[in-house]
This record gives C-alpha cells, sequence and structure tokens, in this order.
C-alpha cells in the first residue's frame, strides 16, 4: 500500500503549488479533516462557513470542500462571491457557526493556493485544533487508500445542506458600527487603495464612499486634515482591483514595498493624504505615506497602537508576535499598559488577545486585530483605523511617524527572506542553533534564545532574529535597531550566523 501524502498546516493553514501537491484530492482530505473534527468537538450541529479569495479556482476548491463537509451531515455556508478571510471570520460570529474553511493562500506567489480553518470564535485555530483536523486528515487519506471507507462518506441520517450566501453586507455593517465611516467620508481626503488583483477589492470603496447624505466637514484638531481640502467628500481611488489569479507585475500579493511603486507613485500624483494596500486575502495591510515613502509594517502595528492609547483614550493590554517591535513595550510603559509576547502566527495571537482582553495585537508581516472586532487580522479595518488615525489627529503619516518617534525614540527595521532547498535550509537551522556569537555587526550580543526561532538580543541597540518560515521554504533573517546605520549590516551578520 503506497504511503499517504503528508499534509501539515504551517502558521496559518496548509499551502501548496496547485496541481502539485494542492489537488481536488488533498482538498477533500482537508475538507474531511474538518468535518471530523467538528463532529469530535460538537461543533457540527452549528454548521461551517466555506469561503474563497481570488486566486485561480479557489470557488472550485471551495465547492468541493463543501461537498464533502456536507457529505458528514454538517450544514455549509458557502460564498457567492470571492471576499477577504476577515469577511469569513465575521460570518463565522454572525451566523454561530462552528468554524469557517478559508480556500486562499493569502501573501503566497500565484502558483500556490491554501486552506485555512478559523475557529467557531472566528480567529485561527491554536495547535491543538490544528493538530486534531490533521489526524482526521491523515485517517481520511489512509481509509481512502485502503478502500475501507469512500472518501468525504459521512452521516447515514442525511446529507448537509450548502447554502450560498453574500458575506459582504453583514461584514460592512460590523465595521461602521466600529469606526465612525461618515465621519471619514467628511474628511476630504484623497485615499488611494491598491487591491493586488485580489479578494479586497471594492470592499474599501464600499466603505468610504457609500451611500449616505452629505454632511458638514468634521472638525478635528490641528485643523484642515492631511490631504483634505474643505468642503469636499472623501475620494477613494483603487488599484488593480480587477482579479487577476497571475497577481502580474508582483513576485506575491504582499503589501510591502517591492510591491507597491505604483501605489506610491499615484498617492503622490494625486496629492493624496496616504496610500493603502492589502495582501491576496486582505488581512494584511500596507501602508504609503503622503510623499511616497513606506511606512513599515513595525511603524504601523505603532501608530495603530499610539492612535487606541492617545487618540481614543483606550487602555488594556496590547500584543504582539516576537517578530514585530519593540516600540510597543515602550509604548505600554509610558501609558502604563500590559504587553505580551508570542510566537510567531495569529494562532499564538489571538488565543492570547482574548486571553488577556487585549486592545490590539500585532504581528511583523502587516496583520493586526483589535477589540470589538474578531480576533484574526483584518487588514481593511486596518486601514479604517490608519484612516480615523489621520482625521482625528490632523496630521500627515510622515508627521505622525516623527510624533511616535518622539514618544518611543527612532526605531528601524527589516527582514530579508532566504529561499532555500530542504537541505540547505536544515543545514542553515542548525548552525544558527549551535552558534553563539559575541557580536554581530560590532554590537555585542546580550543573550540568545529560541522562543521562536534564534534570536540574539542587542540591549538598548535592538534584535536579530533567525526564523524559518512556517509555510513557505525559506529562511527568515529580522532585524529592528535604533540606529539607521546598522539594519543592513545586522542582516549581513545574521545570514553569516547560518552560514548564508
Amino acid at each position: 500500500m503506497p504511503s499517504p501524502k503528508l499534509i501539515r498546516f504551517g502558521t496559518d493553514g496548509w499551502r501548496a503549488i496547485i496541481a502539485d501537491e494542492y489537488t481536488f484530492e488533498n482538498v477533500r482530505y482537508c475538507a474531511d479533516g474538518v468535518a471530523r473534527y467538528l463532529k469530535a468537538s460538537g461543533l457540527a450541529e452549528r454548521g461551517l462557513v466555506v469561503g474563497y479569495d481570488t486566486r485561480f479556482a479557489s470557488e472550485d476548491f471551495a465547492a468541493a470542500t463543501a461537498e464533502v463537509v456536507a457529505a458528514h451531515g454538517i450544514d455549509v455556508w458557502l460564498f457567492d462571491r470571492p471576499a477577504p478571510t476577515p469577511v469569513a471570520c465575521h460570518a463565522v460570529v454572525a451566523k454561530k457557526t462552528g468554524g469557517a474553511v478559508m480556500i486562499t493562500a493569502s501573501h503566497n506567489p500565484a502558483r500556490y493556493n491554501g486552506f485555512k480553518y478559523k475557529t467557531e470564535v472566528g480567529g485561527s485555530a491554536p495547535p491543538e485544533v490544528v493538530s486534531q483536523i490533521e489526524a482526521g486528515l491523515d485517517a481520511a487519506q489512509t481509509e481512502a487508500l485502503t478502500g475501507s471507507r469512500e472518501q468525504g462518506a459521512g452521516s447515514r441520517d442525511r446529507k448537509g445542506q450548502v447554502r450560498s450566501f453574500d458575506p459582504v453586507p453583514a461584514y460592512l455593517e460590523s465595521l461602521r458600527g466600529l469606526v465612525d465611516v461618515g465621519a471619514l467620508r467628511d474628511a476630504g481626503f484623497t485615499v488611494v487603495y491598491d487591491a493586488m488583483h485580489a479578494a479586497g477589492a471594492g470592499i474599501l470603496g464600499r466603505l468610504i464612499e457609500g451611500e449616505g447624505a452629505a454632511r458638514p466637514p468634521v472638525s478635528t484638531p490641528g485643523g484642515l486634515k492631511a490631504g483634505a481640502t474643505s468642503g469636499q467628500r472623501t475620494r477613494l481611488i483603487e488599484l488593480r482591483g480587477e482579479r487577476n489569479p497571475a497577481f502580474p507585475g508582483m513576485t506575491s500579493p504582499e503589501p510591502i514595498t517591492r510591491n507597491l511603486s505604483g501605489l506610491a507613485e499615484r498617492v503622490v500624483a494625486e496629492g493624496a493624504a496616504v496610500g493603502l494596500a492589502t495582501d491576496g486575502d486582505a488581512d494584511r495591510l500596507g501602508v504609503i505615506d503622503e510623499r511616497g515613502g513606506f511606512v513599515d509594517q513595525l511603524q504601523t502595528f505603532a501608530l495603530l497602537c499610539y492612535y487606541l492609547l492617545e487618540y481614543r483614550g483606550m487602555r488594556g493590554p496590547l500584543v504582539r508576535s516576537l517578530t514585530s517591535t519593540r516600540m510597543v513595550d515602550k509604548l505600554g510603559k509610558l501609558y502604563g499598559v500590559d504587553v505580551h509576547e508570542t510566537p510567531v502566527g495569529f494562532k499564538f495571537l489571538g488565543p492570547k488577545m482574548m486571553e488577556t482582553a487585549a486592545i490590539a495585537a500585532g504581528e511583523e508581516s502587516g496583520g493586526y486585530a483589535f477589540a470589538g472586532h474578531v480576533p484574526e487580522r483584518d487588514g481593511v479595518y486596518s486601514g479604517l483605523l490608519f484612516l480615523d488615525l489621520i482625521a482625528r489627529s490632523g496630521k500627515k503619516p510622515s508627521e505622525l511617524v516623527q510624533e511616535l518617534y518622539a514618544k518611543v525614540g527612532q526605531h528601524y527595521y527589516n527582514r530579508i527572506d532566504v529561499h532555500l532547498d530542504a537541505a540547505t535550509r536544515d543545514a542553515a537551522i542548525a548552525r544558527a542553533a549551535a552558534a553563539n556569537p559575541p557580536e554581530l555587526a560590532g554590537v555585542r550580543v546580550v543573550s540568545k534564545d529560541t522562543f521562536d526561532g534564534f534570536r540574539f538580543e542587542l540591549g538598548d541597540k535592538g534584535w536579530v532574529l533567525l526564523r524559518p518560515s512556517g509555510t513557505e521554504p525559506l529562511l527568515r533573517v529580522y532585524t529592528e535597531t535604533t540606529e539607521k546605520g546598522l539594519v543592513e549590516p545586522l542582516l549581513r551578520a545574521g545570514k553569516a550566523v547560518a552560514g548564508l
């Protein structure tokens, strides 16, 4: 008997190359694993949401997933159109289902697709849930190979119903209850939004340029708002809003500086207040300032935390992954709130956010979550909050970064992704595990830990981290430092630690 192909979930779900490992057969095994988990955990009666993004054949993989789950006697709510992952998370909470499957490979290259599972609270599946789903799909594979059970076979009593629905209106209504969208419409901004040919297309526009009676401009501290003209309505310009699974012009639909040159140029040309971008499934946010400069992910998360603490007067814990910014720790001290650190992934951040009643959680990749919403990343909601920060402060994004630095000091960040074959990556990881350098780029190493990867603490100068990706065949090297000139030397030193 041939051995089943091992399918394992990474940081957030399972991802593989379409038509290689990502096949209808393997997606059905994953769906079978989810159905078995729902039944074993007593959640099957609540049903399941199944959603999909704009990648190649995502709607077909979603339909196959729904078919398998329904064969187990579980009702399914199936998207009738591509939509962001946070829309699926919201639908779980709104419909009180047992969870959601989202067919997406998020920010991965176009040849990938993926399978994410969200729990009954609308957040990423923690390790204990993932292990149960993996055990179920392993069993389904084995049974199919031995002929002991037909794949997808379920309840003899009934077959679950598959209901098609539009998940977007309820999601938009929820966001309107969290942010004063009317005030943003009246602010007179020009906002340029890059949908990256992906699932976020049209969503932000329906919020910012939606229906509603015109109202007088809202006054905010600092006078006329950045990028605004008195009496004008906010204008949103959407780029790359057409579905294109090839994601032309991008290695992958990730809202980072190398993919946002067109957005930066348009922001400057339009005299816009800000540029926003979301990734393949719109759970991550990228920001371009009014001058066309990239506001990196660590600056963005720190600014959003600062916005909650300073401009909205909120108090409560903050949660960050170990790859995110220490500026959040300094904000915590200034405002008297606790800061909690987790390994990478919202499967850790989300539960910690709920456990501590945190007001915000964020990771280095550009995913941020906030109290009152789902305990999961949401690029669209994060973008709305960034717009609200500009409106409330009356300041341009570049001015807000300087305001933040006046509070916590200057911090500089970068990351490099080193693509390696399995053998080379394993050797690099072994070298990093054995390494105990006294210094990196001339900066003394204070300590090393293996909390999630291999982290070298540099005292008040910052940190360097080497970590294998949980979803892609690569090793990542990260650094955040208080000296701009140290960023590139520290990244090179991090690679050298791994012999690269």
